[in-house]
């Protein structure tokens, strides 16, 4: 039997990463976290990010909280995603923080959220709550890059939440905004303000935003590539 070990460097190309992430599907989190001596959290309340850290671990991950990809080399990024017994995502995909200032001229082009998704390991995790943490399973991975018509949605969704931070109606956005991709609160705490432009371009003060797949993308992402 292969001795399932953790990488200890950035994988050299993608057949390695996707070869370990094959390894990786079907042991609990608990097994890997052994196996890694890594300690498990009783639960995701407060350690949010556990399940990413352990699987970075296990795929050799180098980017941590750098803006690149977390396989710059590769130009892959890695995203967990929890599931549940259908197969379906159970909450939506952090993307990569929004800039609330200095965006004049930007464009999807060159924006970070399609640096962040022009290919991505998912990586599914059975996620519903009365399966203890240790005992979740790791799904098959899936590495995708965004279609044609993919790319068109996140594309016009990006305009239309970048106009509305532009022109200083940050504070009307709400998650309903966006087919796919949509715009919500991202801090710890309430206190943690930053700085954006207000309704008349004044400086204002508001919470972190950041950039999330909604459950409806990735939910059809899984469908079809797992056929379900």
């Amino acid at each position: 039997m292969h001795l399932l070990q953790p990488l200890l460097h950035p994988p050299e190309n993608e057949q390695i990463l996707l070869g370990q992430a094959q390894r990786l599907a079907g042991y609990t989190l608990g097994e890997l976290a052994a196996l890694a001596g890594l300690a498990i959290p009783p639960d995701l309340k407060r350690d949010k990010g556990w399940i990413g850290i352990l699987l970075e671990l296990w795929l050799g991950a180098s980017a941590g909280s750098k803006p690149e990809q977390d396989f710059a080399a590769l130009g892959i990024e890695l995203k967990t995603i929890p599931i549940d017994q259908q197969g379906r995502p159970l909450e939506t995909t952090f993307v990569c923080v929004a800039p609330l200032t200095g965006n004049t001229g930007v464009v999807w082009e060159t924006s970070h959220v399609r640096h962040k998704l022009k290919r991505v390991l998912w990586i599914p995790v059975e996620g519903e709550r009365q399966i203890p943490l240790a005992e979740r399973r790791v799904g098959a991975p899936l590495l995708w890059e965004p279609s044609e018509e993919e790319e068109r949605q996140l594309r016009l969704d990006w305009e239309e939440l970048m106009d509305l931070i532009v022109l200083g109606q940050v504070e009307r956005i709400t998650a309903r905004h966006g087919e796919v991709l949509q715009l919500r609160p991202k801090a710890a705490n309430s206190k943690a303000l930053t700085e954006a432009i207000g309704t008349n371009g004044e400086r204002i003060l508001t919470l972190p935003r950041g950039f999330y797949l909604k459950k409806n993308f990735t939910a059809r992402l899984l469908a079809r590539h797992f056929h379900l």
